[in-house]
């Protein structure tokens, strides 16, 4: 027999295996992308930012903590375990100069989900409330 035809009889073998484990493989394969099987943010909700629901929280956890901006240390003059501490750094400016330039909280920058709710609380007039 002609290896030509020989060749051929085996090729019209395989392309039929070779179509099903084809479609068999793309109909297996997932469309959806990373952002959608795995979001990593949620929404931020900045329309009525508060001091003590919103703002103290943050502070507190990245802020008035021991060796920076506590009672007993006031780093840089400025403690900021209550609301007249951050009221002070909140009128000089330098609450949100730092906190948008990411040079305070010194472990690292805050999410941009604080910095946007302290940026409204503070336009809001960073009332005590």
């Amino acid at each position: 027999m002609n290896p030509y035809i020989k060749r051929m009889k085996v090729v019209q073998k395989l392309v039929p295996v070779l179509a099903i484990a084809g479609l068999l493989v793309y109909s297996s394969c997932y469309k959806d992308n990373i952002e959608t099987l795995y979001p990593t943010s949620t929404t931020c909700d900045t329309t009525t930012s508060t001091y003590a629901t919103d703002i103290q929280p943050i502070v507190s956890v990245n802020c008035a903590t021991s060796g920076c901006h506590d009672a007993s240390t006031a780093s840089g003059g400025y403690a900021l375990d209550t609301y007249a501490g951050v009221e002070t750094i909140v009128y000089n400016g330098r609450l949100l100069g730092t906190i948008q330039a990411g040079t305070m909280p010194k472990s690292g920058s805050l999410s941009a989900c604080s910095i946007n709710k302290i940026t409204r609380w503070v336009n809001l007039g960073a009332l005590n409330n």
